[in-house]
């Protein structure tokens, strides 16, 4: 996945798209519009926060601050992703972004602090992956999804040698295991 150290990049390429439809866009023209996508007012400070992600931090400098990840998963389908994510799951659309009319998807969904990536993106991630997600009632959730009626899944609720869980597969294949562990497998 891109982020905002690929943006010089993501202007070439966005330029190259304007020329492919016989548009004209300069190349600060094209640093601008990545920089807004970016969410900055200018280039000149995704430019200065570029500079700074490349510098080497001083040996023992403290923590780097490591966040849980971010899955990212395949999808075909926008409106099917969209009735499974959204719909069957709750889960709420953050943001999504096109390169242009008629480009693939790439958006945000979130439950509560779950975060999920969806892409149309061939090079972003392969059709079945998995997550796996903890949870602190896989029993209500496992209620609440069986209340929605989703016509494609009836998730049941699934005991493991290390807690409850409750499995659904979108329809491109991908899992998500939600788990409330229990005993000696369970996050402090």
């Amino acid at each position: 996945m891109r982020d905002f150290r690929d943006a010089k990049l993501m202007a070439k390429v966005l330029r190259q798209a304007f020329a492919d439809r016989d548009m004209t866009l300069s190349h600060s023209e094209a640093l601008e519009i990545v920089a807004r996508q970016f969410g900055y007012d200018q280039w000149n400070i995704l430019s200065a926060r570029i500079e700074a992600a490349g510098k080497v931090p001083e040996k023992n400098a403290g923590p780097v601050g490591i966040q849980p990840p971010i899955p990212i998963f395949r999808i075909f389908d926008v409106d099917k992703a969209m009735e499974f994510y959204c719909g069957f799951l709750g889960f709420r659309l953050d943001w999504e972004h096109r390169f242009g009319d008629n480009f693939p998807l790439y958006c945000q969904v979130t439950r509560e602090d779950m975060i999920l990536h969806l892409s149309e993106h061939a090079g972003d991630a392969s059709p079945g992956a998995r997550a796996f997600v903890r949870v602190e009632n896989a029993a209500a959730l496992q209620a609440e999804l069986a209340a929605r009626n989703y016509r494609y899944m009836k998730p049941g609720l699934t005991k493991a040698p290390w807690g409850l869980e409750v499995e659904v597969t979108d329809p491109f294949n991908n899992r998500i295991t939600f788990c409330q562990q229990q005993g000696e497998n369970q996050k402090d």
